[in-house]
């Protein structure tokens, strides 16, 4: 998005992506172009205008997601304890995964054609992870042996045992799991537990 784009642009370009966001989770990546453009309130011509291609707007959207779940690990963190904003991440995580998971049929192409998302995409998650965990360990609630890749790959797999948003309530009861591991006191060693 430029920084030159107007105000009204801005925020047309916004509702946008988060309409999309909505209709690709619910309906996949088949979701009606003229109804995202409905429901965001603008004409069909400034939908493909923005994105000429549906793909466009499936890899805006992706992106948008992700940067949004991303910067929200600096904002949790400023509203409250680090485990609590951690938990709030998490939670946020698995929401961004059902979303995602709306696009599955065609992120494949998309992350293997558009240069470079998929590492910004890899890069952007592990930097939040490791902000709200460095947080945990400085306020001596989280372990300092916690490792960034190995709460996301823990995450991706909660999301996957879970994935519907009927079983919801299974990720947060997962989640809940997942940071009990993360306390201080824990350790990674499985031999020094049996």
């Amino acid at each position: 998005m430029s920084r030159s784009m107007r105000a009204d642009a801005r925020a047309n370009h916004e509702r946008l992506l988060e309409v999309a966001a909505r209709a690709f989770a619910q309906e996949g990546t088949d979701a009606s172009m003229k109804a995202i453009a409905a429901e965001a309130g603008v004409g069909i011509g400034t939908l493909y205008r923005r994105f000429p291609a549906r793909e466009d707007l499936i890899e805006a959207t992706y992106r948008n997601e992700t940067d949004r779940l991303c910067a929200s690990a600096r904002h949790l963190l400023n509203e409250k304890t680090p485990p609590a904003a951690l938990r709030a991440w998490m939670e946020a995580f698995v929401d961004y995964m059902l979303t995602k998971r709306g696009m599955a049929d065609a992120l494949p192409v998309i992350l293997a054609t558009r240069e470079g998302l998929r590492l910004h995409s890899r890069d952007a998650l592990k930097a939040a992870v490791t902000t709200l965990l460095e947080a945990g360990v400085a306020a001596g609630q989280v372990r300092q042996d916690a490792a960034p890749n190995d709460i996301l790959m823990a995450l991706g797999g909660i999301t996957l045992i879970s994935g519907h948003e009927h079983e919801r309530d299974l990720a947060s009861r997962l989640i809940t799991l997942l940071l009990d591991g993360l306390a201080p006191g824990r350790t990674a060693d499985p031999a020094a537990t049996a």
